[in-house]
C-alpha cells in the first residue's frame, strides 16, 4: 500500500472506532501514535547507538537499553509531546475554562427561573407566549452558557412542566426547549467558535462578529413560527386565562424585568461588548464574565460552596474533554497528512468539478451526516480541519464556512436517531412526554435551520456585514 492509501485507512479505522464506542480522545492519540510510528520509522536512524554497541561488541544490559532508546525514538513521540505542549499554552483556548465557568455558575444562580416567569408576563398577550419566553429564556441562558445539554436539561425542568400544564401540546412544547437550547453554539461568546477559531486559526473576534446576526435571523425565524403557528392553531398552544397569569400592575412588571432579564443581558452585553470594539480579548472578556457570573449568583443568593465546587467541576471536566480531543486530533491530522491522505482528498475532490456552491452544498451535507454519531466538538477538531486546504481552492472564506458549519450543527442536536437535545429532554420530561412527539416537535425547527442556511448563500452580507463595518 501507498503511504496516502494508509493515510485513508487510518481513516477508515478512525470511524470504525467511532461506531464501536471507544472513547474518540484517545483513539486519535492511539491512532495517531500507532499510524506515526509507522509514518515516521527510520530503522537506521532509531537504532544507530545500538548497533555502534553491537559492533564495539558490548553485551547485558547496556545493549537492551539502547535497543529500548532507540524503539523510543521515533519522531512521533516528539510531535505527540510537542502537540500537547502546544494545546495546553494555546491562548485562544484559554478562553474556553473561562466562559464555561461562567454558564455553569449562572446557571446555579437561580436567575432563570425568575426571567423564564417575568419574560411569560410581559408576552402574555402574544399568541404561544409561554412558548415564546421558553425560546427567548432559552437564547439567552444559552448564550450566556454555550452548554446546550444544561440549557436543555434546565428548560425542561422548567418550562416544559409549566408549557404542559398550560394545555400545550407535547410535541410542540419540546421542540420549542429543544431548538432554543441549541442556539448557544451559534450566537456569541460561543464555545463552539473559539473552538473553530483555535482549530482553523480564524479570528476569533470576526467569527463573533460574523456569527452574530445569523444567530438573531435563526431565533427571529423560530419566534416568528412559534406566533405564526400559535395565531392559526391555538389548540397547540392556548392562550392563558387572566387566573393563570394573575394581575400584574405595569410597575411590578418593571421591577421584575430589572430584576431578572437586565442583569443577565448585561452581563452578555458586556462580554460580547468588549470582545466586538477591542476593549478585552476574548480571555480577558470570559474572566470578567465569569467575575460577573459570580456576582450574579451572589446577589441572588446563590453562591453556595456546593454550587461553586459543582461549577469549577464541570468546569474542569468538559476543559480536560476539549483539550485532549485538539491533542489527539492535532497528532492525527498531522500523520494524516504527512501520509499525504489529505492531498489525496484534496485531489479527489477537485477531480469532481464542483463549482464553489456546489462544494458548499456537499461540505455541508457530509457535515450534517457527521452531526448523527459525532458531537460537535469533534466535528470541528478532527473533520472540518479537512477541509480547510479546500477552501481556499474554491475560493470560500473560512469565516463565512465556519458559520455555516455552526448552523448546520444546529441540525446534529435535532436531527433522529442521534438528536442529543431530545435525548437530554427525555431524560427529564414527565412519562407521559414520548420520544417521538420530541422528535416530531423538533421537525419543524430543523426546517428553519435549513432555510436560515438557504438565506447565507443568498445573501452572504448577513454574515460579513458587521466584521467588515468594525474591523475593515
Amino acid at each position: 500500500m501507498t503511504d496516502p492509501q494508509i493515510g485513508i485507512l487510518m481513516l477508515g479505522v478512525f470511524i470504525l472506532c467511532i461506531f464501536l464506542g471507544f472513547p474518540i480522545a484517545f483513539t486519535l492519540m492511539a491512532l495517531g501514535v500507532g499510524f506515526g510510528y509507522f509514518a515516521y520509522f527510520d530503522g537506521g536512524r532509531m537504532w544507530r547507538g545500538y548497533e555502534r554497541l553491537v559492533e564495539e561488541g558490548a553485551e547485558g544490559w547496556q545493549v537492551w537499553q539502547a535497543y529500548l532508546e532507540g524503539f523510543l525514538n521515533n519522531r512521533i513521540f516528539d510531535l505527540f509531546v510537542n502537540q500537547t505542549y502546544s494545546v495546553m499554552a494555546n491562548e485562544v483556548l484559554t478562553a474556553v475554562p473561562l466562559f464555561l465557568f461562567m454558564g455553569y455558575i449562572v446557571e446555579r444562580s437561580n436567575i432563570v427561573e425568575r426571567l423564564f416567569s417575568t419574560l411569560y408576563i410581559a408576552a402574555r398577550r402574544v399568541p404561544g407566549a409561554m412558548a415564546v419566553a421558553a425560546l427567548i429564556t432559552c437564547t439567552l441562558f444559552a448564550t450566556a452558557t454555550g452548554i446546550v445539554g444544561a440549557v436543555v436539561t434546565l428548560m425542561g425542568l422548567l418550562a416544559l412542566p409549566a408549557m404542559l400544564n398550560a394545555r400545550y401540546n407535547n410535541s410542540f412544547a419540546s421542540g420549542v426547549i429543544c431548538a432554543g437550547g441549541t442556539l448557544g453554539i451559534l450566537i456569541p461568546p460561543s464555545i463552539m467558535l473559539i473552538v473553530y477559531a483555535a482549530a482553523t486559526g480564524t479570528s476569533i473576534v470576526r467569527l463573533y462578529a460574523g456569527a452574530l446576526f445569523p444567530g438573531l435571523l435563526l431565533a427571529g425565524l423560530y419566534i416568528t413560527y412559534i406566533v405564526v403557528r400559535s395565531f392559526l392553531q391555538p389548540s397547540v398552544a392556548p392562550k392563558p386565562t387572566d387566573d393563570e397569569v394573575g394581575d400584574v400592575s405595569m410597575g411590578k412588571l418593571v421591577v421584575m424585568i430589572l430584576t431578572s432579564f437586565v442583569p443577565l443581558a448585561v452581563l452578555i452585553i458586556a462580554v460580547l461588548g468588549s470582545i466586538l470594539f477591542g476593549l478585552a480579548t476574548p480571555t480577558e472578556a470570559a474572566s470578567a464574565g465569569a467575575l460577573g457570573g459570580l456576582g450574579l449568583a451572589a446577589i441572588y443568593r446563590a453562591l453556595t460552596w456546593d454550587k461553586l465546587r459543582d461549577s469549577v467541576y464541570l468546569t474542569l471536566k468538559t476543559t480536560a474533554m476539549v483539550c485532549w480531543l485538539f491533542v489527539g486530533s492535532w497528532t492525527f491530522s498531522s500523520v494524516f497528512s504527512y501520509l499525504g491522505g489529505e492531498h489525496l482528498i484534496t485531489e479527489f475532490v477537485t477531480g469532481l468539478n464542483l463549482n464553489t456552491i456546489t462544494f458548499l452544498i456537499l461540505a455541508q451535507l457530509i457535515i450534517f451526516l457527521l452531526g448523527w454519531p459525532l458531537e460537535w466538538s469533534e466535528i470541528i477538531i478532527i473533520f472540518v480541519p479537512i477541509f480547510l486546504p479546500l477552501l481556499e481552492i474554491f475560493g470560500v472564506d473560512p469565516l463565512f464556512f465556519g458559520i455555516l458549519v455552526a448552523l448546520n450543527l444546529q441540525t446534529s442536536f435535532l436531527t433522529p436517531p442521534m438528536a442529543m437535545s431530545a435525548y437530554y429532554l427525555k431524560g427529564i420530561a414527565p412519562p407521559s412526554v414520548q420520544l417521538m412527539q420530541i422528535f416530531k416537535g423538533c421537525m419543524p425547527f430543523l426546517f428553519f435551520v435549513l432555510v436560515a442556511m438557504v438565506v447565507l448563500y443568498v445573501f452572504p452580507e448577513i454574515v460579513f456585514w458587521l466584521p467588515d463595518t468594525v474591523y475593515g
